[in-house]
């Protein structure tokens, strides 16, 4: 696709563009807030679902809002095991009334902006719903959906996901095996930098153990396929052009860019996971497949490298 099909709506023709096309779900009530850096609140929501809503105006950055849901919206794509995601409409008159909606600064508490606010399904009723931030390495092997690791791998190297892999963990009853959702893409594309500063061992989660299960590169399929031939220009812009504009303050020149790279990036991911196993054996310790055939191919890149031709 060329490049200006990246080309978003003129900030100027706001008020005549059919842009904004999502669906907005209307705040109804503050239930908690969340622990982490956005300061995000649980809040019940007219659709009858409860979301952690994150603000505008969160500590961490305006662009974490585009960030999680470009980002999860293509998690989803790839069949990634995440939460719905919807936009959220938290009304002046909510946050008057609700003194705990509030982003609390080094010396300074002030009110969270009213206005449209990401908001990422509770994967459940949370008065029923119990879920956690880690599992004992015994429980983490049996999880229903331990292979969706690697495909989370594949997105956040695809991604740069500049913080480790945030996971959710819970069971509908006592008698089924723990599910993993992976949540919190606010600090995909470098959060609110929009850049991709690679690094081997960034993005991944916290216990190896998910990742013992890796043979070779093909353990990361069918994710890395789809990345590489199925999530193109066009479903990139497709979903770019239901953010709020309010989300990257009418900068659509920033968000062309982002997306231009990310769109160019896709044939990168399986260098950036051979590079996540070749810096440290240990986070893949039976990632053995395919390592003679990488080898030759290392070798014959340096051969190249040291014996060109002096003109």
């Amino acid at each position: 696709m060329p490049r200006n099909a990246f080309s978003l709506v003129c900030p100027c023709d706001l008020d005549k563009s059919p842009h904004f096309e999502a669906k907005v779900v209307r705040a109804l009530e503050q239930i908690r807030r969340m622990r982490g850096g956005s300061q995000s609140h649980l809040m019940r929501c007219s659709d009858g679902n409860y979301y952690v809503v994150k603000f505008q105006n969160n500590p961490q950055h305006r662009r974490v809002l585009v960030n999680e849901f470009l980002g999860t919206m293509l998690a989803a794509r790839l069949g990634l095991p995440t939460v719905p995601v919807e936009i959220i409409n938290v009304s002046e008159a909510l946050v008057l009334f609700t003194p705990e909606l509030v982003v609390e600064q080094p010396r300074v508490r002030i009110s969270c902006r009213p206005g449209l606010q990401f908001g990422s399904r509770y994967p459940g009723d949370p008065r029923r719903l119990t879920l956690l931030d880690v599992l004992p390495d015994e429980l983490l092997r049996g999880i229903e959906n331990l292979h969706d690791f690697a495909g989370m791998l594949v997105f956040d190297k695809w991604t740069c996901n500049t913080d480790s892999r945030q996971v959710i963990f819970g069971r509908p009853n006592s008698n089924a095996d723990y599910h993993a959702w992976m949540i919190d893409q606010g600090f995909c594309f470098n959060a609110g930098e929009w850049s991709f500063p690679d690094a081997p061992l960034r993005s991944l989660y916290l216990r190896p153990t998910v990742y013992e299960q890796v043979r070779g590169i093909d353990s990361f399929e069918p994710w890395l396929t789809k990345v590489e031939s199925q999530i193109g220009a066009q479903v990139l812009l497709d979903i770019a052009k239901t953010i709020p504009r309010e989300w990257y303050e009418c900068d659509s020149e920033s968000l062309q860019r982002l997306l231009e790279q990310l769109d160019s990036r896709r044939s990168r991911v399986r260098e950036l996971l051979w590079s996540a196993r070749n810096s440290n054996p240990r986070v893949f310790p039976n990632w053995t497949d395919g390592l003679t055939q990488m080898s030759d191919q290392l070798a014959d890149s340096h051969f190249l490298c040291t014996h060109r031709a002096v003109p």
